[in-house]
């Protein structure tokens, strides 16, 4: 005997109320199934849907400032060599003053810091990025103390612009 004639074998010889009982059961299972595979993932998705759009919006928004700030990069006008020179020792002399000492060698320079307070480095730092085009390469640099704007002392290297 096949496994669908013993079942209907057996549901013959159900009583009407036990039948309706076991339809109800199986309703109430395949409602419950309905509901943990279709109905409840999806409202769970349209009540989240606000935070995760506005969270989307300013991951967007983030990324078109990035963007534009990129291009602004891209767009500025290229420096050679002989003024990135110029503008760094310029910066180096008026903002940092007697506490360092700069080397030019070709493409890099090497600046050598004794006692530089650290926020007087973040701006020159910053700065010579815009006005030289000029980025650290490399960095030695040691805390000197333990005074209340922390200062540096040590080396970094420069890399300039090529000609």
């Amino acid at each position: 005997m096949t496994p669908l004639a013993t079942l209907q074998a057996r549901w013959a010889r159900l009583d009407a109320r036990e039948r309706r009982l076991t339809l109800l059961g199986a309703g109430v299972v395949a409602l419950a199934l309905l509901w943990w595979v279709a109905l409840a993932p999806a409202l769970h998705t349209l009540r989240s849907a606000p935070q995760q759009h506005q969270r989307l919006d300013e991951q967007l928004e983030r990324m078109r400032q990035l963007q534009a700030q990129a291009q602004a990069l891209q767009n500025r006008p290229r420096v050679n060599q002989v003024d990135a020179v110029r503008a760094l020792e310029q910066s180096v002399r008026e903002q940092l003053g007697a506490s360092t000492q700069l080397q030019i060698n070709g493409s890099q320079a090497s600046l050598t810091l004794k006692n530089l307070p650290a926020p007087a480095l973040a701006l020159w730092l910053s700065q010579v990025r815009g006005s030289a085009h000029a980025s650290v390469t490399q960095a030695r640099l040691m805390r000197d103390g333990a005074a209340a704007p922390p200062s540096w002392s040590g080396t970094l290297v420069l890399a300039l612009p090529e000609q």
